[in-house]
């Protein structure tokens, strides 16, 4: 099976806990999915806005969840397969009914409380994400909320060598799907379509490899002058490749709940002029120096200012739309989002996207995506599909 191991939960209730003592804090109360999964190990089947759930992380007791009766048999399959950390859990019910008698949906605050009584804890500062739950200062007024989310995200930048051991595995994956893509694709299909022809391929292939871990793709492609609106024209549903297009295809892999993102730009024939060609090479050139800059202790900054120079240098700075790249992770836009005034240092372990683009209006776009390692001498690029241009021309 593939999972987060359970001593990688451990240590980060550990390093909540020791937190929590240096701060003066009774627990940690999560809710937001992505930090749920990061401390449980449970992929919210349910959104905490419709159907609120609490994952609590006391300082000197053990952790418990507050769930909704719809997440039951999740909760248990998740139990058997051995990827639940947290298995204390207290459920409350949809709607009131006879049998059994117990917490219903307007009262879920009242189990929280309940729960965390059980535990000694009466009142006292929590940290919580944001402003924390209303719902539980209405019932145990001796609350006070402690914002904890910068702890939260730092958490989240930082990768165990087992998660990184699972991004390699996802982005062979969409390596993989890369070289199906060049194979398969032709002018006159609906790009729509072919998307999902080449994702229905991905996940037999994940299913093959994988056939009990968590794997989730998707494919988006953008092609001829549509490809200049980095996400989409906003109304594309008949587009069709065509010969001469340049295309910017878009793999993106989550694999035991870590994403990787790999795009790539490629032309169905020869390019048309010196202009994609040049476009072309200068994207590429842009994406392995921002990559070389992605070593522990050099700035942030520095790997989206490499790109930019490449880009400008080439006579094409009046067609950046973009920064280089954001964090990976849980998910796919993960902390940190901003890099071109992000001035700390990079941090060893920490996973980035990399993925300058050009955008001429009318022409197309021209991006590839890497998604990279932070290493301690050099970056580890683990998407490894070329982006020679010679590999990226699908004959017609």
């Amino acid at each position: 099976m593939v999972f987060v191991p359970q001593h990688v939960f451990a240590d980060r209730h550990r390093q909540l806990r020791e937190f929590m003592e240096e701060n003066g804090l009774e627990a940690v109360i999560v809710s937001e999915p992505n930090n749920f999964y990061m401390l449980s190990g449970f992929h919210l089947d349910v959104e905490p806005w419709e159907r609120p759930v609490a994952l609590v992380i006391p300082r000197a007791a053990e952790p418990f969840m507050v769930m909704n009766e719809l997440s039951t048999h999740h909760l248990m399959m998740a139990e058997e397969r051995g990827s639940l950390f947290v298995r204390d859990y207290a459920i409350y019910l949809e709607h009131p009914r006879s049998f059994p008698r117990t917490y219903t949906r307007d009262r879920w605050a009242h189990l929280l409380a309940e729960k965390l009584r059980s535990r000694g804890i009466r009142g006292g500062r929590f940290g919580v994400e944001g402003t924390g739950p209303a719902a539980l200062e209405a019932v145990m007024p001796e609350a006070q909320f402690v914002d904890v989310t910068a702890r939260l995200v730092r958490m989240r930048e930082d990768k165990y060598p087992e998660e990184l051991e699972i991004m390699r595995r996802c982005a062979e994956l969409t390596d993989w799907g890369q070289d199906r893509y060049m194979e398969l694709v032709k002018p006159g299909e609906l790009v729509a379509a072919f998307d999902l022809k080449i994702a229905a391929l991905l996940a037999e292939e994940g299913a093959r490899r994988y056939p009990e871990a968590r794997w989730e793709v998707r494919v988006f492609s953008l092609s001829g002058p549509a490809s200049a609106a980095p996400h989409g024209t906003g109304a594309d549903c008949g587009a069709r490749f065509s010969a001469g297009d340049v295309v910017v295809n878009i793999i993106i892999g989550r694999l035991a709940g870590l994403v990787v993102e790999n795009e790539r730009t490629l032309f169905l024939g020869a390019p048309k002029d010196d202009l994609r060609r040049r476009a072309f090479e200068t994207a590429t050139a842009a994406c392995e120096a921002a990559a070389a800059q992605m070593v522990a202790g050099n700035t942030v900054a520095n790997a989206d200012a490499a790109a930019q120079r490449v880009i400008e240098e080439a006579g094409f700075g009046e067609y950046i739309r973009h920064r280089t790249g954001h964090g990976m992770g849980i998910k796919g836009h993960e902390f940190p989002e901003d890099m071109p005034f992000n001035y700390r240092p990079f941090r060893e372990n920490e996973v980035f996207s990399c993925e300058p683009g050009i955008y001429i209006y009318g022409v197309g776009g021209f991006r590839h995506d890497d998604t990279v390692i932070v290493g301690k001498d050099r970056p580890e690029v683990i998407t490894r599909r070329s982006k020679r241009l010679e590999d990226q021309i699908v004959p017609i």
